[in-house]
């Protein structure tokens, strides 16, 4: 039985064609809900001998089953080695051409600095599909059945074939919060996670846009507080705007955090609101298999374009979008590269 799973995991790891398909196939054998996890699992109903015995051969069969997937990883890190080697060829017997030496967009800039200060104090980074189902959307992040997001008019929903298991049509994800559940579905807390990506609502005037950019963050832990997440957000904003800008925190709602928080930043002899928080919702927890009474976290998410507009001084999201070079050239940070 144990050499037939070995045998499995080397066909299902050769079959992956990439890195990505590889991590979902390693998920399958050695993640959280894998095999081998639940093989763990049962060794509890064994005789203490019969115990002892069994572990060792599932231990021994998790580290084979572990080099498999490091040695096909090699492999095909090679390969695309092996392929930009060859698609980058330089022909240097050909004349030079003078190129423009380009730079960032504001929006990418950014994000960069954002996720630099994150990362700073400790965040990895993460990413998801954008095209997502209702459960990762909407159920595991507590959005009540009748919670307005769900409607047509505000999300952008999928036609047939594009299902999930309940029956319920796929949809371009409303913001990056999904990570945060694959994330924990996937693994074991402690976990400190920022997710940047694109989101997709129906929304368009000069500061709302139907595709915009969104950062979520979070932290799972046993002895996590709102002390916490207030520390990392206001170092998060001073880091971003500037260690004199004031910071507040004002209570609010979110279907996804218990107690919410909107925080505001001084701006122009007043505030400005520029992220929601709060502490994860215990229902969340339970969705992906988390027990609230032993882990407690925090979230936020924040607007990638409303920083960048207020950074730059922008009125209008939609110049962003319209690739009009001279405008772009006004942005250029020679710092970010």
């Amino acid at each position: 039985m144990a050499e037939e799973l070995t045998l499995q995991a080397e066909h299902a790891a050769s079959e992956a064609e990439s890195l990505d398909d590889l991590r979902q196939v390693r998920s399958r054998f050695l993640g959280k809900k894998g095999v081998l996890s639940q093989r763990l699992k049962e060794l509890g109903s064994l005789e203490p001998e019969q115990r002892k015995i069994q572990g060792q051969l599932v231990h021994q069969q998790k580290k084979a089953i572990e080099q498999i997937f490091i040695s096909r990883e090699d492999e095909l890190k090679l390969s695309l080695y092996q392929k930009r080697l060859d698609q980058e060829r330089i022909d240097v017997t050909l004349k030079g051409r003078y190129i423009a030496p380009g730079a960032l967009h504001p929006l990418e800039t950014t994000v960069r600095i954002v996720l630099g200060v994150l990362q700073r104090m400790g965040f990895e980074v993460e990413e998801g599909p954008e095209v997502e189902d209702a459960f990762h959307n909407f159920d595991a992040l507590n959005f009540p059945p009748d919670h307005p997001a769900k409607e047509m008019q505000d999300t952008f929903f999928l036609a047939e074939p594009f299902k999930d298991k309940f029956g319920a049509p796929s949809l371009l994800r409303t913001h990056t919060s999904p990570v945060q559940i694959r994330a924990m579905e996937d693994r074991d807390p402690p976990l400190k996670i920022v997710a940047p990506g694109k989101v997709y609502r129906c929304d368009a005037d000069v500061t709302h846009s139907p595709m915009f950019h969104q950062i979520e963050g979070f932290w799972v832990d046993k002895h996590v507080t709102f002390r916490d997440l207030k520390g990392i957000l206001t170092e998060l904003i001073k880091g971003v705007f500037g260690e004199s800008i004031p910071v507040r925190f004002r209570p609010s709602f979110f279907p996804f955090t218990e107690p919410s928080a909107e925080v505001d930043m001084g701006w122009q002899n007043g505030w400005l609101e520029v992220l929601g928080c709060g502490m994860i919702h215990p229902n969340v927890l339970r969705a992906v298999d988390i027990d609230p009474n032993v882990y407690q976290g925090f979230a936020f998410g924040l607007g990638v374009e409303r920083f960048a507009m207020l950074r730059y001084g922008i009125p209008d999201i939609r110049l962003f979008y319209e690739s009009d070079v001279r405008f772009l050239r006004q942005l250029q940070d020679p710092l970010i590269r």
